[in-house]
C-alpha cells in the first residue's frame, strides 16, 4: 500500500477554524487528522502542502520513519508550524493503519485501559462568547451557567474567572474572579471539580497570592498561572503553593517537557495532540510522565478530530485524570463527522470502530469555508 495524496479541508469551527488533512492511498483506503492551530491555519495549510511531495509514494504503514523524516527535514526543526502539520498528518496515518488491520487504534498503542473517558467541561460560563468574559458576566451568572452543565451530567468544570491580565492583578479585579469561583463553588457543592485557568498572566507574587485565596475552594488544578517558558519558575511556584499546577499546551515534544518533569515543575500536564507531534509523540509524553508520577489530561480546544484522536490516546495510558470537552461544540462536531462523538452522564465514549473510527463530510465543511481571524494582538492585549 502507497500514499497517492495528502488533501486540507477547513472549516468555520467554534472560536476559530478546523484544520483538517486527509491522505489517500492505492488501496482506497484513506485516513484523516487534524491540524488546526487557531489563528494561524493559513501557515499551517503551507506546511502541509510541502509534505505532500514526500509522502506520494510511501509506505502509510511506516509512521515512525515518516514522522522522522518530516521532523528532521531541516536544520531548524522542531518549530510549532511544522509540528502541527506533522500533528495532523500522524493521526491520518494512525487512521489508515487501523482501518488496514481492522482494529481502533487505541489496540495499535496496547490495548485499552477504559471504556470511557471522563470528561470536564470548558466554553460554559459566559453569556455571550464562550472562550471570554463581557460585561454582562457576573457570579452570579457563571453559577447558573455551572449549574447547567452538572444539569448535563459533568461532574467538573473549568473556566477563566479572571477578567484581565497584566502581571499584577489588581484587588478589585482579584475579588471578582474569587466571588466567581466562590458562587460556582456554592452553587456545585463539594462533590464537583473546578479546574482554575489563568492563561499565564501573572507573575510570581500574583500566582502565589491568588493560589493561597482560591485553596479553600478547593481546586482540582491551577492551570498555568504563569507561562511556561520559566520551568524554574514554574517549578519554584509549584513548591510555594499547595494547588496542583497543570500546564503544557504550550509546550512541544517530548524534548520540551523533559525538564518540566525533572523540575517536577507540575503535577497535570496538558499537551495538545494537534501541535505536539501526533497521538505517537504525545503517547512517549505520557509515558515519561507516568516515571515521574504526573498525570496526563489532553488539550483540546479545537475540533472534532481532534477530540476522537485524544480519546484513542487516553484510552491506552495509565495515567490519564480526565478529557477536556467543549461541550457547547458537541452538535457542531458531529455535523462534521460521519460517525458521531458520545457523550453520557459525565463521560466521553472511546470509539470502535477501526482506525479513528470516524471520517469528516466533506460537504458539511464545503457550506462552512473558513473565516478571516482577527489579529493576535487584538486577541492577547488583555494578557500584557
Amino acid at each position: 500500500m502507497k500514499i497517492t495524496d495528502l488533501r486540507v479541508f477547513q472549516t468555520q469551527g467554534g472560536h476559530a477554524n478546523w484544520t483538517f488533512v486527509k491522505l489517500y492511498t492505492d488501496s482506497g483506503l484513506t485516513g484523516v487528522g487534524e491540524a488546526s492551530l487557531e489563528r494561524n491555519d493559513e501557515v499551517v495549510v503551507k506546511a502541509l502542502e510541502t509534505f505532500r511531495d514526500f509522502l506520494v509514494g510511501q509506505d502509510p504503514f511506516q509512521i515512525e520513519y515518516i514522522w522522522n523524516a518530516l521532523y528532521k527535514q531541516t536544520f531548524k526543526y522542531g518549530q510549532l508550524i511544522i509540528l502541527t502539520a506533522l500533528s495532523g498528518i500522524e493521526q491520518a496515518l494512525w487512521d489508515i493503519k487501523g482501518k488496514a488491520l481492522g482494529v481502533p487504534v487505541y489496540e495499535l498503542l496496547g490495548g485499552k485501559l477504559r471504556d470511557k473517558a471522563r470528561a470536564y467541561a470548558n466554553a460554559w460560563a459566559f453569556q455571550k462568547i464562550v472562550t471570554q468574559m463581557t460585561a454582562e458576566d457576573t457570579p452570579d451568572s457563571i453559577a447558573e451557567n455551572a449549574l447547567k452543565m452538572v444539569d448535563k451530567g459533568f461532574t467538573a468544570l473549568k473556566w477563566d474567572p479572571f477578567r484581565e491580565g497584566g502581571q499584577v492583578i489588581q484587588r478589585s479585579e482579584e475579588e471578582f474572579a474569587l466571588a466567581c469561583v466562590k458562587a460556582v463553588r456554592e452553587a456545585v457543592g463539594p462533590s464537583v471539580d473546578i479546574l482554575i485557568e489563568c492563561h499565564g498572566r501573572f507573575n510570581m507574587h500574583s500566582a502565589i497570592r491568588i493560589a493561597h485565596k482560591l485553596e479553600p475552594y478547593d481546586p482540582f488544578f491551577y492551570e498555568e498561572p504563569i507561562p511556561p517558558d520559566n520551568l524554574d519558575a514554574l517549578a519554584a511556584l509549584q513548591r510555594s503553593i499547595n494547588l496542583p499546577i497543570a500546564t503544557g499546551e504550550r509546550l512541544y515534544t517530548r524534548w520540551e517537557f523533559r525538564p518540566l518533569f525533572e523540575k517536577n515543575a507540575a503535577q497535570i500536564i496538558q499537551p495538545d495532540i494537534c501541535n505536539v507531534g501526533g497521538i505517537w509523540e504525545l503517547r512517549k509524553i505520557a509515558a515519561m510522565a507516568e516515571a515521574y508520577y504526573v498525570s496526563v489530561q489532553p488539550h483540546n480546544s479545537n475540533g472534532p478530530v481532534q477530540t476522537i484522536a485524544s480519546l484513542h490516546l487516553d484510552a491506552s495510558i495509565p495515567n490519564f485524570v480526565f478529557q477536556e470537552f467543549f461541550y457547547p461544540y458537541l452538535d457542531m462536531y458531529n455535523e462534521v463527522l460521519t460517525e458521531p462523538i458520545i457523550y453520557k452522564d459525565g463521560y466521553l465514549e472511546i470509539p470502535t470502530s477501526p482506525g479513528l473510527g470516524t471520517d469528516i463530510r466533506e460537504d458539511v465543511i464545503r457550506k462552512r469555508p473558513p473565516k478571516k481571524q482577527p489579529p493576535m494582538a487584538t486577541w492577547i492585549g488583555s494578557y500584557w
